[in-house]
């Protein structure tokens, strides 16, 4: 008689198990969300089992409350990596360890890496002897496992998600960066003016800018930028710029009108957390002259062909958003007597290392230029010298540049 109400006992708990796993496998593949799962779990070992309470430590970028229910809070903030990790089985908690509370620590595996900690205290005694949930300590852990590795896994969907998202964001940014960029077969090409650029981000989505507008009949823009800081937001805040700028920009404004109105726009739009180094110029080919203001940008190079004279084109005030007002902005305005050259760029380029490991600056712009061959072709020389972007170990940043031969 005893041994049928054993056998009985053992296909009742075995029944138990059974229906356990396969009510949490339902759920999982039924894709229910980690509180349900969590809830599940938690009727399990509480109703079921008797245990009265049960925190869960789980693996992620850092490791987590995931479930209290019923220890002290300071048990969730745990240091584990250095009081959990050296635990692979199953332990029994003495006092002398110093978790308060708990009787005993259930460790999860995934790949041979722990990938939680299940504490589990108050266990339900029955009479004399050996608790039974002491019994089915293989069976939480199996079920524990399940429960952990399934919401893991949804995490990790999450995740994914959201880095297709990110990704999908990413290269909307840069197509729409790259539409800021004038392509070589729109630039201006004729006898007073010949203009070409060439433009390499770093990553996915860059902080520069430039552009050829044609003002009047006798009247070219140029200009170029570079936003401080990368990703999303600064290429919406160049987009925005170009937008203002290309809106702004006519052969009549006065140049230091222009900037104070651009500074004031991102200003608004940047709330102060970036700033955008700008230079722009707007050469008459008829009076043969350039007028330019340069907020804070890398000093494009000014070759003059036939007396073989470089000029830096140097700042003369603050990049636009440093301030919310410019208190200077001073126009300058250059004649253009000889056939010349006109190389804007970015740091990008500036900051490259040589072969003597300095910065090379300006040096490679003027040994290219420093020639009466048209300067697209000088630009396509020095890019290959450069190895940009294939060869170069030095490169790191976007590299950006607009070059004109004025005549």
């Amino acid at each position: 008689m005893e041994d049928k109400r054993n056998l009985s006992d053992r296909l009742k708990i075995s029944k138990f198990k059974l229906d356990s796993l396969l009510d949490i496998t339902t759920s999982i593949n039924a894709n229910l969300p980690t509180e349900e799962l969590l809830a599940k779990y938690e009727s399990i070992l509480r109703e079921n089992l008797g245990i009265g309470k049960i925190l869960i430590l789980k693996r992620s970028d850092t490791w987590e409350c995931l479930m209290n229910g019923g220890f002290p809070k300071n048990l969730e903030t745990i240091d584990v990596e250095s009081r959990l990790l050296d635990y692979d089985d199953i332990t029994y908690v003495s006092p002398e360890m110093g978790f308060e509370g708990v009787d005993i620590i259930v460790p999860v595996f995934n790949n041979n890496v722990h990938l939680a900690f299940i504490f589990i205290g108050d266990i339900e005694e029955e009479g004399e002897g050996m608790s039974p949930v002491l019994k089915h300590l293989t069976f939480i852990q199996t079920i524990s496992s399940i429960i952990i590795v399934a919401i893991e896994n949804i995490r990790l969907h999450k995740e994914s998600l959201r880095q297709e998202a990110l990704k999908k964001e990413l290269e909307l940014a840069s197509r729409m960066q790259k539409m800021l960029i004038p392509d070589n077969s729109h630039m201006p090409c004729n006898p007073q003016i010949a203009v070409t650029g060439f433009y390499h981000p770093h990553y996915e989505v860059g902080g520069d800018y430039y552009d050829c507008i044609k003002l009047s009949e006798t009247k070219t823009g140029l200009c170029i930028a570079d936003v401080s800081g990368k990703g999303i937001s600064a290429a919406l805040l160049m987009s925005n710029f170009q937008a203002s700028l290309r809106a702004l920009l006519t052969a009549e404004i006065h140049l230091e009108t222009l900037i104070h109105k651009l500074n004031s726009l991102v200003i608004s739009n940047a709330a102060g957390e970036r700033f955008i180094t700008f230079f722009i110029a707007r050469y008459d080919h008829r009076k043969r002259t350039l007028e330019y203001i340069n907020a804070a940008h890398n000093a494009p190079v000014l070759y003059y062909t036939e007396s073989n004279e470089v000029v830096h084109l140097n700042s003369s005030c603050v990049g636009l958003g440093m301030l919310d007002e410019i208190p200077v902005a001073n126009r300058t305005e250059i004649r253009i007597k000889e056939y010349s050259k006109i190389v804007c760029y970015t740091d990008g380029l500036s900051e490259l290392k040589g072969e003597d490991g300095r910065e090379i600056g300006t040096r490679e712009i003027i040994r290219h230029i420093s020639n009466k061959d048209p300067v697209e072709q000088n630009l396509e020389a020095m890019i290959r010298k450069l190895g940009i972007p294939d060869t170069n170990p030095y490169l790191f940043d976007d590299v950006s540049i607009i070059a004109a031969d004025l005549r």
